[in-house]
C-alpha cells in the first residue's frame, strides 16, 4: 500500500498537552477546525451517502442478484432498470449496491486492523528506541520492499479468495506505513517535557504509551486510517479487475472487468457507473484525510 506523507506536527495537542485539560482542549480545537473545512463536509457527506446507498438501498430497491436471467441481458437504462442490466441479466443499480457493501466492509476492516497493529508496532519501536527500534524497523523496511500487488496475486492464486482472506492479506501488508508514521511521531513526542516528567515520577512504559504517546499521535493515526480505506478499496478493485475478485459476490472491480467485454459494443452503462462510484469513493476518503491533516496542522490554527 502507498505510504502517505503526514506532517510531524499533526498531533491533537501541542507541548505540555499531557494534562487532560490540554488534550481535551486540543481535541476540541482540532475537531472544530476540521468540521468547518469545506472538503471535510463534502467528504463525510459522500461517505454517508455511499453507506446509505450500499446498506440501506437494497432494503428499498429489491432486485435479483442470484439467478442469471439471459432474457434481461444487456438491457439499456430504462423503466424497471434505471442503470440497465449486465451480460448476465443482473440489474446494474442493484449490483452497485451489493458491490458497495463488499468494498466498504473491506476498506473499513483493513483500516481498523492496520491502525491497531501499526500503531502498537510503531509506538513500541519509537518508545524503546535503540537496538529494538533498529530491528523492528528493518523488518518493516524488508516487508515494504516486497511488491504488494505481486504478492497478493500469488497468494490469491494459491488460496481460494473470499472477503475474509482478502481482508487478512491486505491488513498484513498495509500496517507497515502506519507503523513508520507512528514511530516517527513517537520519536518526536518522547523527548517532550510532559513525557519525561511522567517517566521520572515512575510511570510504566505501557502507561506512558497508552496515556501520552498514542493520544498525542492520534492525528497521524487517523489521517493514515482514512487513506488506508481508499487504498484498500482500490487494491481490491485492482485484484477484481485482474479476474481475482470474490465470485459469485459482486464488487466494483469485477463490474469494471465484466463491463470491458461490452464497452466497445456501445454498452456504456456496464462500466461507467462502477468506474464513477469507485472514483467518487476514493476521492471522498482522500478529502476526509486531507481535511484532518489540515485541521491538525498547527500552522493553520
Amino acid at each position: 500500500m502507498t505510504t502517505r506523507e503526514v506532517p510531524a506536527e499533526a498531533s491533537f495537542a501541542g507541548p505540555g498537552a499531557g494534562a487532560d485539560g490540554g488534550q481535551r482542549q486540543g481535541s476540541r480545537s482540532a475537531f472544530r477546525t476540521w468540521a468547518s473545512l469545506r472538503q471535510a463536509q463534502i467528504g463525510v457527506g459522500i461517505v454517508l451517502a455511499l453507506v446509505a446507498f450500499s446498506f440501506l438501498g437494497p432494503l428499498v430497491y429489491h432486485t435479483n442478484q442470484v439467478t442469471v436471467n439471459l432474457n434481461n441481458a444487456t438491457l439499456p437504462p430504462g423503466a424497471g432498470h434505471p442503470l440497465g442490466t449486465d451480460g448476465d441479466g443482473f440489474d446494474i443499480l442493484g449490483r452497485l449496491m451489493r458491490g458497495g457493501q463488499s468494498s466498504l466492509e473491506l476498506g473499513f476492516a483493513v483500516a481498523i486492523t492496520t491502525t491497531v497493529v501499526g500503531t502498537l508496532y510503531g509506538a513500541i519501536a519509537g518508545w524503546l528506541g535503540g537496538i529494538v527500534d533498529v530491528v523492528l524497523m528493518r523488518v518493516v523496511d524488508t516487508l515494504l520492499a516486497i511488491p504488494t500487488l505481486m504478492l497478493l496475486l500469488i497468494l490469491v492464486n494459491i488460496f481460494t479468495p473470499n472477503l475474509l482472506m482478502i481482508i487478512v492479506l491486505l491488513s498484513a501488508l498495509s500496517w507497515l506505513g502506519t507503523a513508520r508514521l507512528v514511530r516517527g511521531e513517537v520519536l518526536a513526542l518522547r523527548v517532550r517535557d510532559y513525557v519525561q516528567a511522567a517517566k521520572t515520577v515512575g510511570g510504566g512504559q505501557w502507561w506512558i504509551i497508552r496515556r501520552h504517546l498514542v493520544p498525542n499521535a492520534f492525528g497521524v493515526i487517523v489521517v493514515s486510517a482514512t487513506f488506508t480505506v481508499a487504498d484498500a478499496i482500490l487494491t481490491m478493485s485492482a485484484l477484481s479487475f485482474l479476474g481475482l475478485g470474490l465470485p459469485p459476490a459482486s464488487d466494483w472491480g469485477s463490474m469494471l472487468t465484466n463491463g470491458l467485454d461490452y464497452l466497445f459494443d456501445g454498452y456504456w452503462w456496464m462500466i461507467y457507473p462502477a468506474a464513477i462510484i469507485l472514483i467518487v469513493t476514493v476521492i471522498a476518503f482522500n478529502l476526509i484525510g486531507e481535511s484532518i491533516r489540515d485541521s491538525l496542522d498547527v500552522r493553520l490554527r
